[in-house]
């Protein structure tokens, strides 16, 4: 299948340049001048639209979409363990099937092609994600001691699902260390080096883990993770909230990458990741929207644009976080963590995942610079069309792989068998 994108506008420097996109199967093969013996099969006329990688979600948990607006305005501990758990306890795979299944389509509709997800019920992220034409890369979320053990089965068990799938791999995922014991950490840990699986953690999130770790462990989470050996795994850490000197040099010493999450870290009264200085330091930085049951959203352009916005004001410089660099922290620094190196970049030899953003519209007139417009001006909403994998899952803002009635209706219906 080739298909052509024509008179579409890309970066040209900071400005912008009309430009064609060539694409072969699930591959970008050409752009600007056509490669040899290249005949389209499907044209799409890119005039007045932008287009850019499609974004990385590189942390989420896409189940509890169906949790939106069900716990708000509570502290972090009391958010989790009063207003989420019971909740997630009354849900089933099915449903949380079609709480994955909202969460897909909310990002397809926002310009999203790839999501890391940490979950509870095995298989259903993984459908999802084939349903919906996205790139997961899975991970049931692991607590406990002994109890420990079904979960890391369940794991297994969906590894083994799942394994042919061309746009599903994994990780584990061993939840935080406030969740996970330090025996369960250390067998996580090991099964991850015998498995070649990243790790997906929660790290630093919060004052209070940061103070409990210290008083109980005489050292900082970031620390006691490196104590432990975790970070001799490929590993993806999110939030990083509180950090010190140390626990930045560690990070980047170690190769982790870090998801900041910087709505979720706010609404739940958080703080601010010193993400400037992760940067600065050579650490991965990648974006990622949490859950809708924190964020209430899974907007990867508010992200993007409260990514640049905070670490200007925090660090009192309008030059930190330049709209190039958060772009990159959403598209190819998420690839990069999850183990992509072909994707989340508009080149020759990546991966198709390419949004179209329609620049015909208030907000996004007059266009001067590319990296600004996307950064600072869009909402979102711009998002017209989404091509995965070379396939297009979106066209004029209609989604071609997800029945909305139905979805909102199952949706709907959970909502009333468990709130």
């Amino acid at each position: 299948m080739n298909l052509l994108i024509k008179n579409i506008i890309l970066p040209d420097g900071d400005a912008y340049k009309y430009s064609d996109i060539y694409v072969s199967d699930d591959t970008i093969v050409g752009i600007g001048s056509s490669p040899e013996n290249f005949v389209a099969d499907e044209i799409i006329e890119g005039e007045g639209r932008i287009a850019i990688p499609a974004f990385v979600n590189a942390h989420t948990h896409a189940y509890m979409s169906v949790l939106r607006n069900a716990a708000d305005d509570l502290p972090f501990m009391t958010w989790l363990f009063e207003g989420v758990m019971p909740r997630e306890e009354k849900l089933n795979n099915e449903q949380a099937y079609w709480g994955s299944l909202l969460a897909c389509a909310e990002m397809i509709k926002r310009g999203c092609g790839t999501f890391c997800d940490m979950h509870l019920f095995p298989g259903a992220s993984a459908k999802a994600a084939v349903k919906s034409g996205m790139r997961a890369v899975v991970s049931r979320g692991l607590t406990g001691s002994d109890g420990g053990q079904r979960r890391l089965d369940e794991q297994y068990a969906e590894i083994e699902e799942w394994k042919d799938h061309k746009n599903i791999s994994f990780m584990l995922a061993p939840h935080a260390i406030y969740t996970c014991d330090k025996e369960f950490l250390l067998k996580v840990s090991s099964e991850a080096k015998r498995l070649g699986l990243g790790l997906n953690i929660h790290l630093s999130e919060s004052k209070a883990e940061f103070g409990d770790c210290l008083r109980d462990n005489g050292c900082t989470p970031t620390e006691y993770c490196e104590s432990l050996g975790l970070f001799e795994n490929k590993t993806l850490a999110a939030h990083c909230v509180q950090l010190t000197e140390n626990d930045i040099s560690i990070l980047a010493k170690r190769g982790v990458s870090v998801a900041s999450n910087p709505k979720s870290n706010l609404k739940l009264g958080n703080g601010i990741a010193p993400i400037y200085q992760l940067d600065q330091a050579g650490v991965n930085v990648c974006i990622g929207t949490d859950s809708a049951a924190s964020n209430n959203s899974l907007n990867m352009f508010s992200e993007l644009n409260y990514m640049t916005l905070l670490h200007k004001g925090t660090n009192y410089d309008s030059t930190a976080i330049p709209a190039k660099k958060a772009l990159d922290f959403a598209t190819v620094n998420g690839a990069k963590a999850l183990g992509y190196d072909n994707l989340g970049k508009l080149e020759v030899g990546y991966i198709a995942d390419i949004a179209l953003l329609d620049t015909n519209v208030p907000q996004m007139v007059p266009l001067r610079n590319y990296y600004a417009a996307v950064c600072y001006c869009c909402d979102g909403s711009e998002t017209d069309t989404l091509i995965l994998d070379g396939k297009v899952v979106m066209k004029n803002k209609k989604l071609l792989t997800i029945d909305e009635e139905e979805l909102y209706y199952n949706i709907n219906k959970i909502v009333k068998e468990t709130d």
